[in-house]
């Protein structure tokens, strides 16, 4: 293994990125989840970008023939929903923009795996962000989750993600206390921000999905586009947790410091507080 470095890819770069999404305001097609779906699209709107949530069998394809990229999460599903992501995945595919996948709580159930594996027949991915145990879930590996929290840790999962990066010719993220962010070409980068409190409220890893989309569409390199959005949001929960614990408030109050940091944060507080390592795998 390469000594991690973070020569190839810089604060300065992936703040960039940022930039962009705020100048340019992609417009990401999310077909989501009933939990998180508003805060999903606060959090877009937040970071600049413009969402569409979008899921009736009648507009869905020209939604996804619009749109500069899809998001598709599987965590409240059922076979309506699941169609619209397939007739979604078909036409983004057939148009080149990124689509982000999102498998909540594969593992948990047959119909679950079942719906990850129709759409994962359909089209591959341009990118996977899950938890440990939906990474290997998804790469086949012998693993129950708990419901929609990980029962393996980011680090367990580094042998599925590879797999899965093979297996799609895309980028897989492994969410955790560190972020892991692979893809074909043998590129690792480890993101170490972010902060306990954000697993105390509902909808932080399927925004974090959201995001993805987003830099998707101003980075070509969905690698680094991956790495830029994991980062941000990262850095956002860090400085947001410290917000609220300094006014003596918690995790309710800690949600609004999130949507705030995205709209406000400076090149500055972001080069500063990034912990990124990159090395290959």
């Amino acid at each position: 293994m390469a000594h991690p470095t973070t020569a190839s890819l810089t604060p300065a770069d992936l703040w960039s990125d940022v930039e962009k999404v705020r100048a340019y305001a992609p417009l990401v097609h999310s077909i989501t989840n009933h939990v998180v779906m508003n805060l999903n699209a606060n959090v877009l709107l937040a970071a600049g970008a413009s969402p569409v949530m979008a899921h009736a069998h009648e507009e869905v394809v020209d939604m996804a023939g619009i749109a500069q990229a899809l998001v598709l999460n599987i965590g409240t599903l059922e076979p309506y929903w699941i169609e619209s992501m397939r007739l979604a995945l078909l036409t983004a595919t057939a148009r080149g923009i990124p689509v982000v996948l999102d498998p909540v709580g594969a593992g948990a159930t047959p119909y679950r795996n079942q719906s990850l594996a129709l759409l994962m027949s359909t089209a591959s991915p341009s990118v996977i962000r899950g938890n440990g145990s939906e990474v290997m879930s998804l790469a086949g590996s012998a693993i129950k989750t708990r419901g929609v929290d990980s029962g393996a840790a980011a680090d367990d999962a580094l042998g599925a993600a590879q797999a899965l990066t093979q297996a799609t010719h895309g980028v897989v993220c492994v969410s955790g206390a560190t972020d892991h962010v692979l893809d074909a070409q043998h590129r690792w980068a480890r993101l170490s921000n972010g902060h306990v409190w954000m697993t105390k409220i509902t909808g932080i890893g399927c925004s974090a999905t959201s995001l993805i989309g987003a830099f998707c569409v101003v980075q070509p390199d969905l690698w680094r586009a991956t790495v830029a959005a994991m980062a941000f949001w990262g850095v956002v929960g860090e400085l947001a947790a410290e917000q609220a614990q300094a006014a003596g408030q918690g995790v309710g109050s800690m949600q609004a410091y999130m949507l705030d940091a995205l709209q406000l944060m400076d090149a500055d507080t972001f080069t500063q507080r990034l912990r990124l390592e990159v090395a290959a795998w």
